[in-house]
């Protein structure tokens, strides 16, 4: 029981050090690059799973049929974007890789894929209206650590096969939900 105690303020603290580093402005650089987003997190994985020409495909994780990559992990869209801009820039996108542009609709995915251009001239994909996004404390398939949390100005969703907002709180968000 005690190592669940001495666990759970760590996962405080990383999520503690995200928001500070995700709520720097969006034209400035992170101070402290250097320093992991969380425990066991790895730039190195999210990014590569959002590189361009990826087949998006369908996954059940916490009971619902979410957006992942073609290589399992979980899509997120963040609610200050629209359809036609992302609001997650600099520091953000450091750890909220936005998946590249175009994707291509693989198992399960019925929506409209599309593209926006982002503030720094790349493209990025978008489903259903939504800017895809993966998250740097999402370090394996099938992980949804990022679901409801609220960091760089909006909550986080994970992007459901409708192409709308998965709950905040689904059992596999990892702290047990958002508002953090």
């Amino acid at each position: 029981m005690r190592r669940k105690v001495v666990g759970a303020p760590f996962g405080l603290v990383a999520v503690a050090l995200i928001a500070a580093a995700c709520g720097s402005s969006a034209t400035t650089t992170p101070q402290s690059s250097s320093s992991p987003p969380a425990a066991g997190a790895s730039a190195a994985a999210p990014a590569s799973a959002s590189s361009s020409g990826t087949a998006l495909k369908t996954a059940t994780i916490g009971g619902v049929t979410v957006l992942t990559s073609a290589k399992g992990f979980t899509l997120y869209s963040f609610a200050p974007d629209t359809a036609t801009k992302s609001n997650c820039n600099g520091a953000c996108a450091k750890y909220w890789p936005p998946v590249t542009g175009p994707a291509t609709a693989g198992p399960g995915v019925t929506g409209t894929l599309t593209t926006i251009t982002r503030s720094d001239g790349s493209m990025q994909a978008a489903y259903d209206g939504h800017p895809l996004y993966t998250y740097v404390a999402d370090t394996a398939p099938g992980q949804a650590k990022g679901n409801g949390l609220n960091l760089s100005g909006g909550v986080w969703h994970e992007v459901t096969a409708s192409g709308g907002a998965a709950p905040a709180q689904s059992p596999s968000s990892g702290s047990g939900g958002g508002g953090y």
